[in-house]
């Protein structure tokens, strides 16, 4: 296959930087941006490149040459005058007899070309155009296409300020056949987006090509600073298809948008006040944002699949509107209940994609080679947990929406909602605390190491345990966790001033603790935070693991509990936090604003005060 590469930009935008070359040879970390083309190029075999060049050419001639030192042909197509993105191609008509790649020469991009060539040939497409998701749709030239890829319509760019549409954005990356010749005309300055695409796409077979690769436009400062930070951070060449990606699976209803009962039009559609800044947050990160939802609305025969899409849209254009974006959508259209009147048979169905089934993470982990191990599932209910956990990812639950209330499959991390949950992906704010744990388990001489964790409730202390716990099975280190709530008396037990010490059996606490070191089992009847969850009894034996982590409030508020330790930490959080944790938490657990207020201003000198005062005992605070 051919390559054309449109080398011809003046890149008025970036001033200085082009006044005396185009904007393909920009530099950027030592050498020009397109040189970074025509590599990714050698690299998949590709034998021969024309260029087509105007602005400026001689500096592009001077540098590739006839392409030899690269490891490619090169020849040059010299434009008598700019024709747009189109007209240098119609000029070379009779040398592309068969289906050829066009390239712009200021877009950095590292993608698997390979795979974008199957894809066409599969589809048997006539015109492949590369779209994806952007964070800034409205000003861009956008493609709608049907579930298989079909292009059935284009709009380009300017857009009225009502549209409403799919942030499905035109990565001026193509696979063209000698079809769109007719359509091309000779001498006539005409751009693809506006002009050709529009016109052709109910004549051809086009298809779009929806990826997450790196494909950016480098034509403001701003933005080739930002690329080159990107290619140094090594973010650039991750994005490649070839590599296995990292992803945030995200369910729709009751996280990303308000948790109306069975959602079936887009005026009901109502996106939280975080939702946008959580979802930018994943886009600035090595994590894709894929959503995963079920939507048995199309099942019910409430909404149509294109019903559907226009609630997506407006999903789609209010992320895009706030600079925002979804890497894809996976919806699960189905419902297993059959024998209602009003039903749409035909999605009736036991399906493999509805969730608690893994089959809508499967689906996107094939189409985007994503490793669910390295993966997150953010969702608030039973089924997104058990599709999480059936695909291997980290789940992630949130207070919002259902709130995993009745849940009987928990969590590995529970958060307040979106933001917060993507917020501590993304960060991973005890990444350097890990790292001096593992160090401390391997310069030990014990047989086993004893961590406490203390602190406030609410401050983060079973967060920080489960990661430390991932982070050290990660490295082959197989750790006990203790959990002290389970050693909470219950309310019904409880008698004279709500106090911390009085609502935890300490005497017990501390001889079973210490009977767990010794090899012994404790069973117990277990805790559970929410009062919809099921008690389940724990049981606790000491079975050769290299770490014990004890973490609970009073982790660190006791003598005997100190002493065990070996290295201790305590979980610090300001009050106002606190207090905004605190209102959250018990909101979720269905208690009166008035409630929960009274229970602050109780608990507050009774627990939260004494147990600040345990932060002198820790070795680490954080």
């Amino acid at each position: 296959m051919k390559v054309v590469i449109l080398a011809g930009g003046r890149g008025t935008r970036l001033g200085e930087l082009t006044k005396d070359i185009p904007k393909p040879m920009v530099p950027l970390l030592g050498k020009p941006l397109l040189q970074y083309q025509i590599e990714l190029l050698v690299r998949y075999g590709f034998s021969e490149v024309i260029l087509i060049v105007n602005h400026l050419s001689q500096p592009i001639k001077d540098h590739f040459g006839d392409g030899a030192d690269f490891g490619i042909k090169i020849r040059y197509y010299q434009e008598e005058k700019p024709l747009g993105t189109v007209g240098g191609i119609k000029d070379l008509e009779a040398e592309l007899t068969e289906d050829f790649l066009v390239l712009y020469g200021d877009v950095m991009m590292e993608m698997d070309l390979k795979r974008l060539a199957n894809f066409h040939n599969e589809k048997g497409s006539q015109a492949t155009l590369v779209v994806h998701p952007n964070d800034h749709p409205y000003d861009s030239d956008l493609v709608e296409m049907d579930e298989e890829g079909l292009i059935v319509n284009v709009l380009p760019k300017p857009h009225s300020a009502d549209l409403i549409y799919h942030n499905m954005v035109n990565a001026a990356v193509y696979i063209l056949s000698p079809a769109i010749f007719p359509f091309l005309e000779k001498g006539k300055k005409a751009d693809f987006g506006k002009d050709i695409f529009p016109r052709v796409f109910t004549d051809l077979k086009m298809y779009g090509y929806n990826t997450p690769e790196y494909l950016k436009d480098m034509g403001t400062p701003d933005r080739l600073e930002h690329v080159g930070h990107d290619v140094q951070s090594g973010k650039v060449r991750k994005r490649n298809l070839e590599n296995r990606q990292k992803a945030i699976f995200l369910d729709r209803d009751g996280v990303i948008n308000e948790n109306v009962d069975l959602i079936h039009k887009p005026e009901d559609f109502h996106l939280y006040p975080f939702t946008a800044r959580a979802i930018s947050k994943i886009n600035t990160s090595d994590y894709l944002a894929v959503v995963t939802t079920n939507q048995s609305v199309v099942a019910r025969n409430l909404t149509t699949i294109q019903g559907l899409g226009e609630i997506h849209k407006k999903m789609e254009t209010e992320l895009g509107d706030a600079g925002a974006k979804l890497d894809a959508i996976y919806y699960c259209p189905h419902h297993p209940d059959k024998g209602y009147p009003e039903e749409n048979v035909a999605y009736k169905i036991d399906c493999d994609c509805r969730k608690p089934k893994p089959g809508m993470i499967n689906n996107a982990s094939r189409d985007y080679n994503i490793d669910p191990l390295q993966s997150f599932m953010i969702g608030d209910s039973e089924g997104d947990m058990g599709a999480g956990k059936a695909a291997g990812c980290t789940t992630v639950g949130v207070m919002t929406g259902f709130g995993l209330r009745k849940a009987k499959t928990k969590p590995d991390y529970l958060f307040a909602n979106l933001e917060e949950a993507a917020n501590f992906i993304v960060d991973e704010p005890y990444k350097d605390l890990a790292a001096k744990v593992k160090d401390l388990v391997s310069t030990s001489s014990k047989e086993t190491l004893v961590i406490n964790i203390g602190g406030n409730t609410r401050s983060g202390k079973s967060t920080l345990a489960t990661y430390l716990q991932k982070q050290l099975k990660a490295d082959g280190i197989d750790c006990l966790r203790i959990t002290l709530d389970h050693w909470i008396l219950p309310k019904s037990e409880r008698i004279g001033k709500e106090e911390v010490f009085h609502n935890f059996q300490i005497d017990k606490l501390e001889s079973d603790v210490q009977s767990i070191i010794n090899g012994e089992t404790i069973e117990l009847k277990g805790y559970t935070p929410h009062p919809d969850y099921d008690v389940e009894d724990v049981t606790y034996k000491l079975e050769g693991q290299k770490v014990i982590l004890i973490e609970g409030v009073v982790a660190l508020a006791t003598e005997s509990l100190r002493t065990i330790s070996d290295f201790k930490i305590f979980k610090n959080i300001s009050e106002d936090l606190l207090k905004q944790r605190m209102f959250t938490y018990y909101d979720w657990k269905g208690y009166s604003e008035e409630s929960i207020h009274v229970l602050w201003e109780t608990r507050k000198p009774n627990e939260y005060d004494l147990i600040a005062q345990n932060e002198e005992f820790a070795d680490l605070v954080i």
